[in-house]
């Protein structure tokens, strides 16, 4: 059978209109909405840091996206074999912020109000988990997608948090701002060129361009994983002798990249160095017992990876109170 890629064009149509997808009544992961509100933090400890994932919502996506150089029939099979519908793919957004010594570490900075309306919670979940947002000292963009960077500016126009240090790939920053990039791209993609570059440019914010290895603060480093974009960074914490991986968009799916670390997706800038990254990412994890925390991974999102042999599965980390 023939494999055939979904364009973008088709996929950003599709997602115009996923949050009004209605899903089939099929046995899926997804359960009945609540009564009531969830809470949208959950705290956890690392050594002596302490960390809350933070929800900024969720969104959905065609799942025409998802396995883009599989054969569909295969994509679709894997998606009911894991009670997921086969449809429109579940994204939730999950926020690492790191509490260490005297830094405030917040990971990237959501949609703000400029992308799905079931997204934009991340500010109000900050001051429901009790603290206060002018306590961030430094704000890590993994890249510059909507979903990561369009957050950054508030109702006025001006930096959501602007007395954090705002720290960035080297790379991601030159490959968004490069002259005239707005126009070498398909006419379907100039609307995140144009998001990313005035995000980029939001005032209030100096940014600090970082390279692989860069120190955000002690025990806080990014690391370079392209693949997904040309400078997507990933975040690593290490704290009395434990460590955790924030890993952005380098690994999207809590299932598919951990079984199938091969498939890539439609909105992965490069799928082969995806794969390489991620494959990676998942050696380095499972040999050195590295906690992970997926950014669209089932909320909280954190756990570890399990190797069987040249596949792997995600175990999610046990709550406590």
């Amino acid at each position: 059978m023939s494999i055939i890629k979904p364009s973008r064009r088709d996929i950003l149509k599709l997602a115009a209109l996923a949050p009004g997808f209605a899903l089939p009544g099929m046995a899926r992961a997804e359960l009945g909405a609540p009564s009531g509100q969830n809470p949208g933090y959950f705290r956890f400890t690392l050594g002596d840091a302490r960390l809350t994932i933070l929800s900024d919502g969720y969104f959905r996506v065609p799942a025409a996206g998802l396995g883009v150089n599989a054969d569909p029939e295969d994509v679709q099979a894997f998606l009911t074999r894991y009670f997921l519908p086969t449809d429109a793919g579940y994204s939730h957004t999950n926020h690492l912020l790191i509490e260490i010594g005297d830094a405030v570490v917040l990971v990237d900075v959501g949609s703000g109000n400029r992308f799905f309306d079931t997204v934009g919670r991340l500010v109000g979940n900050i001051e429901a988990a009790g603290i206060d947002p002018g306590s961030i000292t430094h704000v890590v963009i993994t890249h510059a997608h909507p979903d990561h960077i369009w957050g950054i500016r508030d109702d006025f126009d001006e930096a959501i948090f602007p007395d954090a240090e705002y720290i960035l790939g080297a790379a991601e920053h030159g490959y968004w701002m490069q002259d005239d990039l707005v126009n070498m791209v398909a006419p379907e993609d100039q609307q995140f060129v144009l998001g990313a570059v005035n995000s980029i440019n939001c005032d209030g914010v100096d940014w600090t361009l970082a390279q692989d290895g860069h120190e955000v603060a002690p025990g806080v480093r990014l690391i370079d994983t392209p693949g997904h974009t040309p400078g997507h960074m990933s975040v690593v914490l290490e704290s009395g002798g434990k460590q955790l991986i924030a890993l952005g968009d380098s690994m999207t799916h809590a299932y598919m990249s951990f079984r199938q670390p091969g498939w890539f997706n439609g909105t992965d800038a490069d799928g082969e160095t995806t794969v390489a990254t991620r494959k990676r990412l998942l050696d380095m994890a499972a040999a050195d017992r590295m906690a992970v925390l997926g950014y669209h991974f089932p909320f909280p999102g954190v756990g570890h990876v399990q190797r069987e042999n040249d596949r792997f599965s995600f175990v999610p980390a046990l709550w406590q109170f």
